[in-house]
């Protein structure tokens, strides 16, 4: 099902005792959501991701713009009438039923055509639970069941009816870490077999990045950048999504253009083409950094730690927003840590630089070096 949402504005009534301004959750929101798509909508808390969902749903109405599925205008169109399966945050698991009576809990309502026997919504039942993997599950209430086996039901439940479109809001983040990596990969194998438009609501971005064919960045219910995961974290369209997408964060330093070289405090550290002179924010992806004795940055050596095949360089820059620079760097570079200070080269498609006022990507930034 393709999902078409037109100029989407949603404003909430103040409620200060003085100032009563509108609060705009969702602003002048355009999308068309391929068919079959898992979307992730992407950003900080009070961004408007799920005030976006519950518009798609239909748990919340528009102040304005229009919603389609397909070529069906559902602005107007209430929830039980849109074909959705929606899972939310904390299960909302009925705990004094077992798990198969939950599953089977929205095919009980329907009525008239509809309708099903006892056998057919059992069939269903087990259907959506072998989809995933708890039909040894099913007579087993709730609070026997672990976080992730509540959040399968939660999911099972939503299939069951075969929905036209899935959404998940903010699905994962009760479980814990090693459960949350299973649990999503689990999420992208009944998406892609299913191959139900599906609509994946979170804050973490290693989630939405792992498992979405797109994601759509917000900040203050405005969207910031739409596009393939890997597309928008090579390519930010600002320094917003750049800082908010990647795992360590980008590094951010003032830095100056000054005839062809990037300067970051009184080094020359990068040579930029077409790009006039201009005082700039410079983005250093932490994979960016690479050791080299007589490299032409240097930063304070704060610490080295030893992740495996990697090794995560701590340092200091005066020229820094913060006050850690973090580098990822391959385990075979020795650093010496007696030294008090390390040098980097650039790798110049992970060096990302911005305007100082509108903190847009400059996107003739570095000239083409083999690295």
């Amino acid at each position: 099902m393709k999902i078409v949402l037109q100029d989407l504005t949603k404003k909430f009534p103040g409620r200060g005792r003085k100032k009563r301004e509108e609060v705009v959750a969702v602003k002048d929101f355009s999308f068309e959501i391929p068919d079959g798509a898992l979307v992730g909508l992407l950003g900080p808390s009070g961004c408007g991701k799920s005030t976006t969902l519950n518009l798609i749903s239909g748990l919340e109405q528009p102040t304005a713009g229009k919603i389609f599925f397909g070529n069906e205008d559902v602005t107007d169109l209430p929830a039980e009438h849109r074909g959705i399966g929606l899972v939310f945050q904390n299960y909302a698991l009925y705990p004094h039923l077992s798990v198969k009576q939950n599953i089977t809990f929205p095919l009980e309502n329907l009525k008239g055509k509809d309708k099903l026997t006892k056998a057919q919504m059992n069939e269903k039942a087990l259907e959506a639970a072998h989809l995933v993997q708890i039909q040894d599950l099913m007579e087993r209430k709730p609070g026997e069941l672990s976080g992730g086996q509540q959040q399968r039901v939660a999911i099972a439940r939503a299939l069951v009816k075969n929905p036209s479109v899935l959404l998940l809001d903010e699905p994962l983040s009760n479980l814990d870490a090693r459960l949350r990596l299973q649990t999503r990969e689990e999420i992208r194998r009944i998406q892609r077999e299913t191959k139900i438009t599906t609509i994946f609501v979170t804050h973490d971005q290693e989630e939405a990045m792992s498992i979405s064919d797109l994601i759509v960045v917000m900040k203050e219910g405005v969207v910031q950048q739409i596009g393939k995961p890997q597309d928008v974290y090579d390519n930010p369209a600002n320094l917003f999504v750049a800082k908010f997408l990647g795992t360590p964060p980008i590094n951010v330093f003032h830095g100056e253009i000054r005839d062809g070289m990037l300067h970051i405090g009184e080094e020359a550290v990068l040579p930029v083409c077409r790009t006039e002179n201009q005082k700039v924010f410079v983005g250093i992806r932490p994979e960016g950094f690479i050791v080299q004795e007589d490299g032409p940055f240097s930063c304070a050596l704060k610490g080295v730690e030893v992740m495996g095949r990697d090794i995560s360089v701590l340092s200091s820059n005066e020229a820094s927003l913060n006050p850690t620079v973090r580098s990822i760097v391959d385990s075979r570079h020795r650093v010496d840590t007696g030294s008090g200070r390390v040098r980097f080269a650039l790798n110049p498609r992970k060096v990302l630089l911005f305007t100082k006022d509108t903190q847009k990507r400059i996107l003739t930034a570095a000239c083409e070096v083999s690295i």
